[in-house]
């Protein structure tokens, strides 16, 4: 078993969350989101080419007409594409699918408009309102758990941990106006349970350690408590980080943003269940006396 003090810096990381909530809130107010197509509105054309196309140069097609602001990929076959664009300032928003399929017949020969779907901002601005209910009901959801199943410190620092992995991956996206769509918003909610999944395995291990130890103070408990879950914690992050790099790589434009975020989401996950949700706990006075077991009624003997 490892001996790292994690505790010792704990005062260390909690400046460093608070840097790192500071500028992640402070880029969405005074930046904000870059949001994509799912909640700005926007078309979606899918084109069909007699041969084989590179999407590069379909992407570079685009661009140079002025078009340089959607997704370009494709789909069934490399004879397919498929376009994501965003509103367009100054073109007719029910006529963009006509537009991008004439910029790319200009360029290339035997190019065949299959669909134009255009998709209004009111279902964008629905898909808003639904996206950041399911946050709050899931933050809700796991307060509830977390107080049923331990206690409610430990509600209050895993929730705490939760609330801190989403700002910071908001955070990112904001700093670096990636696009954010409906796949971004389903990784946060995956990184809502990556990271509960986490903390709860390192609280169920200090609630054990604060039963069983005899001797020890609330910062050696917790500090063992983490180091006996290191090595599992460990494992379980570069496996996904592992699956996350072959999607980055291999998954194509379209998922790149959902394995971005959930990429960012596992390393600041990890980083939170043991500097987030512990710190959380020493700082709110964890003691034995907060999980000791209940004593049992003794039996009274028959007459």
């Amino acid at each position: 078993m490892t001996t790292f003090d994690f505790m010792g810096k704990r005062h260390i990381a909690a400046g460093i969350s608070s840097l790192l909530i500071v500028v992640a809130i402070g880029a969405a107010i005074f930046g904000g989101l870059n949001p994509g197509l799912d909640f700005t509105g926007g078309v979606k054309v899918e084109v069909g080419f007699p041969d084989a196309v590179d999407i590069e140069q379909v992407r570079d097609v685009l661009v140079a007409e002025g078009l340089d602001s959607g997704v370009v990929q494709h789909y069934g076959s490399e004879t397919d594409v498929m376009i994501r664009m965003p509103p367009v300032e100054g073109v007719d928003q029910s006529a963009l699918g006509n537009e991008i399929a004439a910029a790319l017949g200009r360029n290339f020969d035997g190019v065949q408009l299959r669909l134009s779907d255009f998709v209004g901002p009111s279902v964008g601005e629905e898909l808003t309102e639904s996206g950041g209910l399911a946050l709050l009901v899931a933050l809700g959801a796991v307060m509830i758990y977390i107080m049923w199943r331990f206690t409610g410190k430990f509600a209050v620092g895993a929730v705490a941990a939760l609330i801190h992995d989403v700002i910071v991956v908001v955070g990112a996206f904001a700093v670096f106006q990636w696009s954010f769509n409906l796949p971004e918003l389903a990784a946060l909610l995956a990184v809502i349970g990556y990271s509960l999944n986490d903390t709860i395995v390192v609280s169920d291990r200090i609630r054990e350690n604060f039963r069983t130890l005899r001797r020890g103070t609330p910062v050696e408990i917790v500090n063992r408590s983490l180091n006996q879950t290191l090595g599992r914690t460990l494992v379980t992050s570069l496996t996904t980080l592992m699956v996350l790099g072959a999607l980055l790589l291999a998954g194509g434009e379209q998922i790149s943003g959902f394995a971005t975020a959930l990429s960012i989401g596992v390393v600041v996950g990890t980083y939170s269940s043991i500097y987030v949700a512990a710190n959380v706990l020493l700082a709110m006075g964890i003691s034995k006396q907060d999980l000791a077991l209940p004593e049992r009624e003794g039996v009274e003997d028959a007459p």
